[in-house]
């Protein structure tokens, strides 16, 4: 396991460049992102250990992060003063760019994969914005009506992308169709109704329980139709937009606190990672590859009252001591290597096969 001490600054977000294998960005803030200035962080991989090629300070707290998909030295932050910037490695000090419209803080920043020449922005001010490096100002905006901690871009489509928000929903848009409903296509209550139910320990237990904050999400990169909900109440749920009346295909619980990030894996479609307030960071398998779920044969089968399955947990990280507050994938090699950040000012680059069970 390598570390890179992020010293005077709490980590919020890591990303593994899309471009180079051995570099990595980190968005950080002072004071836990209360008060004070927030750090982007540009670190080399080397056979010396983790090097910081550049840094950058900004007034405000950075809460996300992400890479450009059409530069390879350039990269988003979003900031607790309502701001985006973007950033060049190769440009000392100053943001080459800047956009602000959000009222509150931006709380992610996702580039489009497909349509590599938009980015999307949230935050709490409930609003969804979409945005172009070539405009100073946004293509669109999307309400949402509540504090919106997360927003990304179907990995398998231009137009089509989700958030998940602080009232318990996840909400699907589709740029192609009319602007008369803000083109929301599909709002999932993520706690579900009464007919649905949660695997427990002792058996079954009903879903649904008081909704609450849904904190972070993620499409499979595999399975179009496929993607992941965390949040406040610990447990990890996927859903498939095939059939959002039928809830939560799959559900992982085992962490003690709040669950800050979740993505899946881009080499194996059934497996996903997750940070925690509880110091851990966990590798989940959703089943599918057992066909304990998410399978289209289990799609088929499952009515409006079929519970979601279980899935389980393959592992797990403990080093951090505070918050893990974020992780992500390396998109090259071998499929095991991630990347974790967290309020205790350490970055960990770490193996997910030397912790699994």
């Amino acid at each position: 396991m390598l570390e890179f001490r992020t010293e005077g600054f709490n980590g919020y977000a890591v990303k593994y460049s899309p471009f180079f294998d051995s570099r990595i960005a980190v968005a950080a803030s002072a004071n836990f992102g209360l008060v004070g200035n927030g750090r982007l962080y540009i670190l080399d991989l080397t056979p010396n250990g983790i090097v910081p090629l550049k840094w950058f300070t900004t007034q405000d707290s950075l809460y996300d992060i992400a890479w450009s998909e059409i530069h390879e030295n350039q990269a988003l932050v979003g900031s607790g003063d309502g701001s985006i910037k973007l950033f060049d490695a190769t440009v000392d000090e100053f943001p080459i760019q800047g956009w602000k419209e959000h009222s509150r803080e931006v709380f992610s920043v996702h580039w489009n994969l497909v349509a590599k020449d938009k980015f999307c922005s949230s935050s709490w001010d409930g609003t969804v914005k979409i945005w172009t490096p070539a405009r100073p100002q946004s293509l669109l905006t999307l309400p949402t009506h509540s504090c919106t901690y997360s927003a990304a871009f179907s990995p398998h489509s231009p137009d089509i992308l989700s958030c998940v928000s602080s009232d318990s929903y996840v909400r699907v848009f589709d740029l192609r169709t009319p602007a008369a409903a803000n083109h929301l296509t599909m709002q999932i209550p993520i706690h579900g109704g009464a007919s649905t139910s949660v695997p427990t320990k002792a058996g079954f237990a009903p879903a649904s329980c008081p909704p609450s904050e849904a904190l972070t999400h993620d499409w499979n990169k595999y399975r179009p139709s496929v993607l992941a909900t965390a949040g406040v109440d610990r447990t990890i749920r996927t859903f498939d937009i095939r059939a959002p009346q039928q809830g939560p295909m799959s559900a992982m619980m085992g962490h003690d606190y709040a669950i800050r990030k979740v993505t899946w894996s881009p080499h194996l479609s059934h497996v996903l990672l997750s940070a925690s307030y509880d110091m851990t960071c966990r590798v989940w398998s959703d089943g599918s590859d057992t066909g304990m779920a998410g399978g289209d044969a289990d799609f088929m089968r499952s009515g409006p009252s079929a519970g979601p399955m279980m899935g389980r947990e393959l592992g797990r990280m403990g080093r951090h001591t505070e918050f893990a507050t974020g992780v992500d994938w390396c998109l090259f090699g071998s499929e095991g290597w991630c990347a974790s950040c967290g309020w205790d000012e350490r970055l960990c680059v770490w193996d997910v096969r030397a912790v699994m069970v």
